[in-house]
């Protein structure tokens, strides 16, 4: 009698498990099919204005008429994009915070020897939307119109050239640092928080070097306030038509972009990504959308979550050979 009572409870008990595992998927998709039910925030590394910035609000502007809730766009700058992406690896994978943030993501893992999150393992890929890529740039003051001019004029310095980012263990921050291994330049760094505040001082002349997003620089280089040198892109633009490529200016193969795609805290199930990729695909598929990313010089890519994955797989390697090779590291 005791033998049929345990067992009796041992099945019970498994069934109860099996039902709970059950029940757990079922809240999952159930989860995913009601969401959002409240108003939803894209965090952004970077101060307003920028490339990531705008991006993030074009997409953020045309989610309520879908998910019937406020989207809000929070812009929380700081350590090179690494604040605000604690801040979303420790946020619930509900979906109510995502993060709009760029190719930076994938050097912090070889770039900073401390980071109190993983940023492979803390973060959900949901789609890649654009690339933008980088141009060499100096303040219309500099006497220089090409890369070997420029290399000239840096080594000709006591103190070397002063080299804007927009913040440490950023594409442009080390795009400039394997420029300067490339060509040993005596490149002062200076990193800012963002495009807006580093445009601001280039235009003004206290820091004179940078790499800087197409998009960002395009209305500065055409106004003549700044001067584009080389394009790190495999072909020209064009926007650029008149600007050299960086291996028609001298050095063969060196191209870097930055890319902008949106991510959950890494806890975000898959179906609840898959929805999410599903509306902004639709958004940037649009017209009016495909038309703003390629005037602001982007490749539009509206990649699913596994396609987005294979290119995050791919940036961490190649980042980390770049981080090895310009020897940038940051505590």
């Amino acid at each position: 009698m005791k033998h049929i009572f345990a067992k009796t409870m041992i099945q019970t008990t498994f069934g109860l498990l099996v039902a709970s595992v059950l029940g757990l998927g079922s809240l999952t998709k159930t989860y995913a099919a009601e969401f959002p039910e409240k108003a939803v925030t894209i965090i952004v590394p970077y101060p307003a204005g920028g490339a990531t910035d705008v991006i993030a609000r074009l997409i953020a502007e045309k989610l309520p008429a879908v998910w019937g809730q406020q989207v809000v766009v929070a812009n929380r700058p700081g350590a090179g994009t690494t604040v605000a992406a604690e801040a979303v690896a420790r946020a619930p994978g509900d979906g109510y915070m995502l993060y709009m943030t760029t190719a930076a993501h994938t050097i912090s893992a070889s770039l900073y020897k401390k980071l109190n999150y993983d940023p492979i393992k803390d973060f959900a890929p949901i789609t890649l939307v654009s690339t933008i890529p980088l141009v060499l740039v100096t303040t219309a003051a500099l006497p220089v119109n090409t890369v070997p001019e420029l290399v000239a004029y840096a080594k000709a310095q006591k103190n070397g050239l002063s080299m804007a980012s927009t913040g440490n263990g950023t594409p442009q921050h080390l795009t400039g640092e394997l420029f300067k291994a490339k060509t040993g330049v005596p490149f002062v760094h200076v990193p800012y928080k963002g495009d807006a505040p580093m445009l601001t001082d280039l235009i003004g002349g206290q820091v004179q070097v940078a790499f800087v997003t197409l998009s960002a620089a395009l209305p500065y280089i055409k106004s003549g306030k700044l001067r584009a040198i080389a394009l790190a892109h495999p072909t020209r633009v064009d926007a650029l038509a008149n600007v050299p490529t960086m291996t028609e200016a001298g050095m063969p193969g060196f191209n870097a972009a930055t890319w902008f795609g949106l991510y959950g805290p890494g806890t975000m199930s898959k179906e609840l990504r898959q929805k999410i990729y599903q509306t902004v695909q639709r958004i940037v598929a649009e017209p009016g959308m495909q038309k703003r990313l390629l005037e602001m010089g982007g490749e539009i890519n509206n990649s699913s979550p596994d396609a987005f994955q294979k290119v995050i797989d791919a940036e961490v390697k190649n980042w980390a050979e770049a981080v090895k090779l310009s020897g940038a590291s940051v505590d």
